[in-house]
């Protein structure tokens, strides 16, 4: 048995993990590398495997850096199934719908520039046709449930709370009376978050692959310092007439959002100022949270048994058009707009950052993980310039990090979900972290487990088991 790590290692984007069982192929996700364009174009250019040898794709959940280039494989021949949870399968097909929109437009605009520098011209990834072809493999299944996804390969999917349908994935492979269990976290959850279940415990196994984007810090969980900050960003926006600008994914961080500006509303701490969620991907996410309750903790599942729609206010408004995205843009303040990308790599929230970055009296909120080399990175260590669609524009907007609102797991919440394993695992990978914050964090799995080997896999190397 076989693992080759293609992405996602000593990284925190592009996740793609091959496991090689006997005559088996089995690839746990496949994702977008999302960074500098030019490195970018060559990660998600050549996968580092051969797609029409592989014969199940395992995904832990949607957020693209881990499902945006499945598309890909049906361009180069993959003949095989895509196994998630049924919310995981709605929500995929509508995230690769939006990136292959984003790809064609974003390419329109880059090439008009690059003509006139005499450059080659860019295309897009896929198109809309090979999403279609791929989500025709989908196969929805529940958590917990048993399958056999190849020969002598029973799988299952048990909730990671890290965003609607997120699964951390159990495989065992049988071969000549003998079995070896695999758990790979993908991404992991914290407890006591808006609306979703708090990660399964984790099954037993002999090999876990987890992820480490927190691997070396704690998160800040001071509820009161949080409300002050959005208390005090508020006040800010309506005293200067300005706009908040929060680069959100289109998908959890986006409703984890409303479940929190509403609760500050309706605890009197913060004025109900127009929130505008300008991401049509948003608005389709919001429908398929409704179709999925059995996602929900026990909170959330009363409300919306009670009240139908759990993210509706009068002060919230979508944004589906253009048009009205655009007049955003000459809509004065006070306002919060909360756009996708999270990482300002592509989507509404660039042109936002375009037309807002440049004036003082703006803050731009970052509510997440930023990768190296994205612009939401070069926005987050407070670059005075930064590249915008290829331009160097000047920053004047302040900067605000609430990191505590973070969907991921921090270091704490790693080690605990590796104690709740028993045994314990006789070998770590430790994946999808930059280098120090997946180096730090195993070297507090040796520390605390002396007998376990713990590797940090680099990119395109490949361990037998």
């Amino acid at each position: 048995m076989n693992i080759s790590f293609h992405g996602a290692a000593r990284s925190v984007t592009g996740s793609r993990h091959l496991l090689e069982m006997g005559g088996t192929r089995i690839l746990l996700d496949c994702g977008m590398f999302q960074g500098r364009r030019d490195l970018a174009r060559e990660r998600n250019s050549h996968l580092g495997f051969e797609p029409k040898s592989v014969q199940t794709v395992l995904l832990s959940h949607a957020h693209i850096d881990h499902s945006g280039a499945l598309p890909i494989l049906t361009k180069e021949q993959f003949p095989g199934s895509v196994y998630m949870t049924s919310a995981t399968a709605d929500l995929t097909k509508i995230l690769l719908e939006d990136s292959a929109k984003i790809q064609q437009g974003d390419c329109r605009y880059v090439n008009k520039k690059e003509r006139r520098r005499g450059r080659d011209c860019v295309t897009p990834f896929y198109s809309m046709e090979d999403v279609h072809d791929i989500a025709a493999r989908f196969q929805g299944v529940r958590y917990g449930s048993s399958l056999s996804a190849a020969k002598n390969v029973t799988i299952q999917f048990h909730d990671a709370g890290h965003i609607l349908g997120s699964a951390a994935i159990w495989a065992k492979y049988r071969h000549r009376g003998q079995s070896t269990s695999i758990l790979f976290s993908g991404d992991l959850g914290r407890a006591n978050m808006p609306i979703l279940r708090d990660p399964h415990l984790p099954p037993p196994c002999d090999v876990l692959i987890i992820e480490s984007t927190y691997g070396d810090r704690l998160h800040d969980d001071d509820q009161t310092k949080r409300r002050a900050i959005a208390k005090d960003l508020v006040n800010h926006a309506i005293q200067h007439k300005s706009k908040i600008i929060v680069p959100a994914f289109s998908v959890g961080r986006t409703q984890d959002l409303i479940m929190r500006i509403k609760e500050l509303v309706n605890n009197g701490e913060v004025s109900p100022i127009p929130i505008f969620i300008d991401s049509p991907l948003a608005l389709k996410a919001m429908k398929i949270f409704r179709q999925h309750p059995e996602c929900y903790d026990e909170e959330t599942y009363q409300t919306f048994t009670a009240k139908g729609d759990i993210f509706a206010e009068k002060y919230i408004n979508f944004i589906s058009t253009s048009k009205e995205s655009k007049l955003l843009n000459r809509r004065k303040g006070p306002c919060v707009i909360i756009s996708a990308s999270g990482m300002c790599e592509g989507g509404r929230v660039v042109h936002h950052l375009k037309n807002t970055i440049e004036d003082e009296a703006n803050v731009v909120v970052l509510v997440g993980w930023q990768a190296e080399h994205t612009l939401g990175r070069k926005l987050a260590e407070e670059w005075e310039t930064v590249p915008i669609f290829g331009v160097p524009t000047r920053r004047r907007a302040r900067i605000v990090r609430l990191n505590g609102y973070s969907a991921h797991a921090d270091r704490n919440d790693l080690l605990a979900y590796v104690r709740a394993i028993k045994p314990y695992p006789r070998k770590v990978f430790v994946v999808h972290g930059e280098e120090r914050q997946s180096l730090s964090f195993a070297m507090a799995l040796q520390t605390e487990f002396p007998g376990m080997e713990v590797e940090v896999p680099k990119s395109e190397s490949t361990y037998q088991l």
